[in-house]
């Protein structure tokens, strides 16, 4: 793959990912009432949305800002973590594939986007 194949494959992937992660934290953010349901149904509190949305949030601004690379690493294991513990909790919880997909998906996303990353963007 050329480098600038590689690099529009970077930002495609990595704007996907960050519209997938604000819309998910707005949504947690504003706490509606299905996504309520949803976070106590996994067993965790609904104040965990708010931690959530915020950390989401923080975590775009951080992986799209140019340099501090390694608050960028942070974010993308944040997001790692954030979405592979989502997608277990649904399958232990026995949701269908519909409510797990998404999860996935950004986890997906997630590491696709880490693994295309500029050279300027990598710790080492």
């Amino acid at each position: 793959m050329s480098e600038k194949t590689k690099k529009i494959s970077y930002w495609f992937f990595t704007l996907w990912l960050s519209l997938g992660m604000v819309s998910t934290a707005i949504v947690q953010l504003m706490k509606l009432p299905e996504e309520v349901e949803k976070i106590n149904q996994l067993g965790y509190p609904s104040y965990f949305l708010t931690l959530l949305g915020v950390w989401k949030l923080l975590g775009v601004i951080a992986v799209l800002t140019p340099k501090y690379v390694l608050l960028k690493e942070w974010a993308y294991a944040g997001f790692f973590f954030a979405m592979s513990g989502a997608a277990y909790s649904h399958i232990v919880m026995g949701h269908p594939l519909s409510e797990t997909l998404p999860s996935v998906l950004l986890l997906a996303l997630t590491i696709i986007s880490w693994s295309l990353r500029p050279k300027e963007r990598k710790l080492f």
